[in-house]
């Protein structure tokens, strides 16, 4: 029988002429909503309305839930509840999470149909409508190979009226130009692109655009931003998220309201959404985000910023005011 063939045990051993390996079989199976409210009452979750509380769990899911009431387990590994838990203030920190992905969202449309219309002008007019297609203008070859391969299968599954029009009328080259192409690309496909392209000048055409002081900043920008916003399209977690990626920070004066240092927890949330708001104001000076987002957590006080990241008085630096 091979090793990792699943049994009746949960733990085996195998021998393979050395040293002897283990391996662990999971075992567990689904169990049904009321019996999930019971496990969590039986922890010490405080659940008034099991009824209201089966329902939640049947249109949310139960392991989505669990990622916002772990921060009310005192035992994280046997799961046992924190005294006065109640399930009512997770879903208020689910609900606040759903609400902050539909604002952080909302401002990430603007800053990525922003993006790839500056990406596609200034790169097109300088080396023309297929740059995306031309090897000799990026650093590296491999990626390079990937970025195409990318780009064509996005265009392969677009269902827009212009490329189909595109390929009804012409053959050569394999993709349409950068103006068609590149509008069903992906925001990480862009973000590549950009990274990878060889040209510094053109790239610090774009970022002067968004009174950004230097490409590498955008560079990493896109970077870390594309995960927020995969993040949000995705459902996935935004509040008490540690993110893969910290985005460069500018220490130095820039040219519109910043911070005033640096933050600590250089991959939590702040420090990316530092980054959102002033490339956000960079392309709309009237736009409502920070409102917004403080009315959101005066809409839900119990939420502590500092979880997200956010630094003491981080309501009062330029960039949030």
């Amino acid at each position: 029988m091979h090793p990792r063939d699943p049994g009746t045990l949960p733990i085996r051993t195998v021998q393979h002429a050395g040293p002897f390996f283990y391996y662990m079989i999971y075992t567990k199976q689904a169990i049904p909503l009321a019996q999930q409210i019971q496990t969590l009452k039986q922890r010490g979750l405080l659940i008034k309305d099991e009824a209201g509380a089966e329902r939640t769990l049947a249109v949310i899911g139960y392991f989505r839930l669990a990622q916002y009431w772990r921060v009310f387990e005192a035992d994280k590994v046997n799961h046992v509840f924190k005294p006065r838990s109640t399930f009512e203030k997770v879903l208020l920190l689910y609900d606040f999470d759903r609400e902050l992905k539909t604002l952080v969202f909302s401002a990430l449309q603007i800053i990525e149909v922003a993006m790839r219309a500056k990406v596609i002008y200034h790169f097109s007019m300088k080396h023309g409508p297929f740059w995306f297609m031309d090897d000799s203008l990026a650093d590296k070859k491999s990626s390079f190979d990937e970025n195409l391969e990318n780009l064509k299968f996005e265009v392969s599954r677009s269902y827009e009226d212009f490329i189909k029009h595109h390929f009804d009328k012409y053959d050569v080259p394999s993709l349409p130009p950068a103006w068609k192409t590149l509008e069903v690309a992906s925001f990480g496909t862009l973000s590549k692109l950009f990274r990878n392209f060889n040209d510094p000048e053109v790239k610090k055409h774009v970022s002067d655009d968004f009174n950004i002081p230097a490409y590498k900043f955008l560079r990493s920008w896109m970077k870390c931003l594309t995960v927020v916003r995969n993040s949000c399209a995705h459902h996935a977690r935004l509040w008490n998220q540690r993110f893969p990626f910290a985005p460069k920070m500018p220490n130095k004066r820039m040219p519109a309201a910043w911070i005033n240092q640096e933050p600590t927890a250089t991959k939590s949330l702040y420090p990316h959404l530092c980054c959102m708001v002033y490339w956000l104001n960079s392309i709309n000076q009237g736009n409502t985000f920070v409102h917004d987002f403080k009315q959101l957590l005066k809409k839900y006080p119990n939420v502590d910023p500092a979880a997200m990241g956010f630094t003491r008085g981080w309501e009062n630096v330029p960039l949030w005011q």
